[in-house]
């Protein structure tokens, strides 16, 4: 690091704190040569790798932008969507490695979204996947029941995820 005040290369850490949910580590340095203090920011920056090959930072405003539209009309506050871009941003962190692939940070939104709200999932699920059949619907819409959240309003998300089968069918028949 060097010396804001005599350029030199050599400063000793007099004083770490971390802040902003510990991606920010703010340094107090001391410089060897002037002895002069110096404050130094880190951050480490999470590399999202597009499937274009471009890469850019990991955005929690782009999480929270991608999910809201799933979570259009449901009973999702936006504290609750901030929540759930810290938890995706603590999950891809967690594997310590620098860059992530795009579809990783869609697997990681999956799970949460899932706790969070299932039919905002279901609608999140269908669009990152592709679903492309009614099949598609009915077969995670299965896994839903199969192994529901342990959310308060589950009777709630019981009764949407019926009226949401009922829609599907309603369609199918419409169609053959």
């Amino acid at each position: 690091m060097l010396c804001p005040f005599c350029r030199s290369e050599d400063s000793r850490v007099v004083d770490s704190r971390s802040g902003q949910d510990g991606t920010l580590i703010r340094r107090r340095r001391e410089c060897t040569t002037c002895n002069r203090r110096f404050t130094t920011s880190e951050t480490s920056i999470l590399m999202i790798i597009k499937r274009s090959g471009a890469t850019e930072p990991f955005s929690r405003e782009k999480v929270i932008s991608g999910v809201s539209k799933a979570c259009q009309g449901r009973p999702v506050n936006d504290d609750d969507l901030a929540l759930l871009a810290q938890r995706v941003e603590e999950t891809l962190r967690s594997d310590g490695q620098a860059e992530v692939e795009a579809q990783e940070v869609g697997m990681a939104i999956l799970a949460p979204l899932r706790e969070l709200d299932q039919i905002a999932y279901l609608r999140f699920a269908s669009v990152y996947r592709s679903f492309s059949t009614l099949e598609d619907f009915e077969g995670e819409i299965a896994l839903l029941r199969a192994a529901p959240s342990n959310t308060a309003n589950s009777q709630a998300v019981a009764n949407d995820l019926k009226s949401e089968t009922n829609s599907v069918n309603a369609r199918k028949t419409l169609v053959n």
